[in-house]
């Protein structure tokens, strides 16, 4: 039998916009013995409300949970209203606010003449209210529409409880439709997924065939079509498919064979809703074909705007070069350069190059020529970059302040959208991007949507390193194009000619390594061995840095799991850089121990906190007592954790590759083992390669070095930016 308090609520002490309510209720009854405490008292209560109000009386169902940081608690899982049934209640209920022009006065009339049964008459046969003497017709009909709409609401929420929906998608829902809720549902239930979007594909689908939906109905095989292409471009990184693939994942999804004719017909009644964009044999899903135009549009028009040389551009130069006390190459005076005359320009270049280094002298000359003060540039300027650690990194180089691309388009983690968009542009004239090769395709055509039609753009990246994690390739397909403005830096500028870090990088490139570059100079170390010694060896190399700055040091690698994952790297150099110490508290979190001067990486984004995806920094404090929390230190900004995001870290002695694109630091060890099978290719590896910057070891198997360096088969990505960009067919 289901656990449950009866009572009244009293107060909320938090609720959000999705119906999430933290409240007081006040018990008088319930089933459940460790509860019986609480009659005639109040207990804190959680979960997800259409509506609360303090006249009614309720009935929530749940379970007594003890939170860590705010002691016992009632956790509702689902709950109903109460109707007044006694005559001093209804007449309460009656005179609360909700029924204007009804005070004590008529409503005690009301409840004189129909008793206990008022409610019942005012939904059913409201006309027999006037013979009552001061009751007007208007008042009858404002019971009678308001009682309504207030039955309604709460008929409409058990519905969808019934129908499968938590209650907390119920509210969802509810709040979405409201009265059409039912019949939003009886004609597609699947549209609830393009309609809010916290509900997705699977979630749906089970309720839906709960509630009777064919297997290969029309609208299910629509559905699915849209989830395959939208899965298929998250894991694979496409922008379009073709039909004979999407048909080929149909049974997969459905579980079902569905016959030709319908899936046929399906796809034409999504060509036909302009859901799917049907060009040629490539279909695409609306959202991604729009923003790969919106890309090609923009660029091309940027791109092609009036060319003004500035006279007194070469003496400004030269004296920034006398300020900085650094001369610029030839490449790079072109790329400074043109970042001020033109409207739009790609600087790519390898490890080395001094990308870096330019935006500096870039971001100063558009102040000097501008006449800006630093406040007013800030104004007109804005530096981004796709991760935090590149944001910082590109505030240091420039002086200046840099967010993050998410940051700077004020994106909502409760509605999943940007606030700076197409209805709501930033006011910025310039954008300088780094790391550009790690923008999709979505994130760039958000960007472009955010600013103005003629704001200037400057992409900055080496797109030799790995595409980005969302689908699409911008930044190669752009460059690869050869139809923008394009400044390649070749010249090596930061570590010297004579490093054998930056020469493995380009031997990476040119898919041709040999051992000789290995073990001469000392910024480059190979240690051959067998698999099982990689973690061993990795240790002893750990073991000479272990008073090294945390920010100084890193081991990456290319898969979590397995012999040489990054979970048992971490377990097992854990305590060299942070041993066992009683001084030091600990906290179990799954299967791993993490102590006080752990260091971590922030796995998501948490804005409000200013933490993002990436991050790094080191545990600060840890609370065991009857509060559970992990303080962690982020460069002198602590954040708190309670055990509800306890999982938004893990250890990060040793990290991904793909976590550590943006990011520098001077000592890297790479394993590099064929055990890691599919992860071993090109971009990847090169990538890794060239986030060490003073001291570079890879420990393990020659051969798979040199397969990685080889395989470039993980890169292909179909997109057609590319395509677009040459043909000129927008």
């Amino acid at each position: 039998m289901a656990i449950y308090i009866k009572g009244n609520y009293s107060k909320s002490i938090f609720q959000n916009s999705n119906g999430y309510n933290i409240g007081i209720f006040r018990v008088n009854d319930t089933n459940e013995e460790k509860l019986a405490e609480y009659i005639g008292r109040t207990i804190t209560f959680t979960g997800y409300f259409h509506e609360l109000n303090n006249m009614d009386t309720y009935i929530m169902y749940g379970k007594l949970v003890n939170h860590e940081k705010y002691g016992e608690q009632f956790q509702v899982e689902s709950y109903e209203r109460c109707r007044p049934e006694e005559k001093d209640a209804i007449v309460e209920f009656l005179t609360s606010g909700l029924f204007k022009g009804i005070g004590e006065k008529k409503a005690k009339a009301i409840v004189e003449v129909t008793g206990k049964d008022t409610l019942k008459v005012i939904l059913e046969n409201p006309d027999n209210l006037i013979l009552i003497p001061g009751i007007t017709k208007a008042n009858i009909n404002t019971l009678h529409n308001k009682l309504k709409e207030y039955e309604e609401s709460y008929e409409i929420i058990l519905y969808l409880t019934e129908m499968g929906f938590s209650t907390r998608d119920a509210m969802l829902v509810y709040n979405t439709y409201k009265k059409n809720t039912k019949d939003k549902i009886a004609e597609n239930i699947y549209q609830l997924i393009d309609d809010i979007h916290e509900l997705y594909f699977k979630k749906i689908d089970i309720i839906a065939l709960r509630n009777g939906c064919m297997r290969d109905s029309l609208i299910r095989i629509k559905a699915a079509i849209v989830y395959i292409m939208d899965e298929v471009s998250s894991t694979y990184g496409h922008c379009y498919y073709y039909c004979e693939e999407i048909q080929s994942l149909l049974p997969r999804v459905i579980g079902v064979n569905c016959s030709l004719e319908i899936f046929n017909e399906a796809l034409n009644e999504l060509i036909i809703d302009l859901k799917i964009i049907h060009k040629e044999n490539r279909y695409y899903l609306k959202e991604m074909y729009e923003a790969e135009t919106l890309i090609v549009k923009r660029f091309r028009l940027l791109n092609s705007n009036k060319i003004n040389p500035l006279k007194t551009l070469s003496k400004t130069i030269k004296d920034l070069e006398e300020f900085y006390g650094i001369k610029y190459n030839a490449c790079q005076l072109e790329a400074i350069k043109k970042s001020c005359y033109r409207d739009f320009l790609i600087i790519t270049g390898g490890p080395g190059t001094g990308k870096t280094t330019i935006m500096k002298g870039i971001t100063e000359l558009y102040r000097q020529l501008n006449k800006l003060s630093y406040e007013k540039l800030d104004e007109k300027l804005a530096l981004l970059a796709p991760t935090g650690r590149a944001a910082k990194r590109m505030s240091e180089a420039t002086q200046l302040r840099a967010s993050t691309i998410h940051r700077f388009l004020k994106w909502s983690k409760e509605t999943n959208k940007f606030q700076i968009n197409e209805y709501n542009k930033s006011k910025v004239e310039f954008v300088i991007i780094d790391e550009a090769s790690m923008i999709d395709t979505y994130l760039m055509a958000s960007l472009l949507k955010g600013l103005s039609a003629n704001c200037k753009i400057v992409l900055v990246g080496d797109d030799h390193q790995l595409p980005s994690v969302g689908p699409g390739d911008v930044l190669h397909d752009l460059i690869e194009s050869k139809s923008l403005e394009v400044v390649e830096l070749t010249e090596l500028y930061r570590q010297g000619k004579d490093s054998n870090i930056i020469n493995l990088a380009y031997d990476i490139r040119k898919k041709s390594i040999c051992y000789d570059i290995f073990n001469v100079l000392d910024d480059l170390t190979f240690i051959e061995c067998e698999d099982y010694e990689v973690i061993n060896y990795i240790k002893e190399i750990a073991n000479t840095y272990k008073d090294l700055n945390y920010k100084k040091f890193q081991i990456l690698a290319p898969m979590y799991k397995g012999l040489n994952g990054i979970d048992e790297i971490n377990n097992k150099v854990q305590d060299i850089f942070n041993c066992k110490d009683k001084a030091k508290m600990e906290h179990k979190i799954g299967d791993v121990i993490f102590r006080e001067n752990d260091k971590v990486i922030q796995l998501t984004n948490m804005p409000d906190d200013n933490v993002y995806n990436g991050d790094i920094g080191l545990i600060d404090v840890i609370k065991n007592g009857q509060k559970k929390e992990v303080h962690i230190d982020f460069d002198n900004n602590i954040v708190k954790y309670t055990p509800s995001n306890f999982s938004n870290f893990r250890l990060a002695y040793a990290i991904s590759i793909h976590k550590a694109q943006g990011s520098e630091f001077d000592v890297v060890i790479i394993p590099i083992v064929k055990g890691y099978n599919k992860m071993l290719y090109q971009k990847l590896i090169y990538t890794a390669v060239t986030r060490a910057k003073k001291k570079l070891y890879l420990v393990g198997d020659f051969k798979a070095l040199e397969l990685a360096s080889k395989n470039d088969s993980c890169d292909i990505r179909r997109t057609t930016i590319k395509s677009y960009l040459i043909d000129g067919i927008i």
